[in-house]
């Protein structure tokens, strides 16, 4: 069985708020992302500033791990 791709960092976060089960007006409240920012964020309108992705990361009680991608042979 092949694993999933990762996707990106804002596909990922967007995934993470579906999967917390907490509704937006409550993340909205926790965090302080206005109603129209987290909006449109979750429609992929915009993106989040890093203090927005920091107080998000917090309120759904995130871990983000850094890593590189493999270095190709050759290049």
């Amino acid at each position: 069985m092949s694993k999933k791709p990762i996707g990106l960092l804002t596909d990922q976060l967007r995934q993470a708020i579906d999967d917390s089960g907490l509704t937006r007006y409550r993340i909205m409240k926790e965090t302080g992302i206005s109603e129209s920012t987290l909006s449109k964020f979750y429609l992929g309108q915009r993106g989040l500033s890093m203090e927005a992705m920091n107080a998000l990361g917090e309120c759904l009680q995130l871990t983000i791990t850094l890593g590189r991608k493999p270095v190709k042979e050759g290049k």
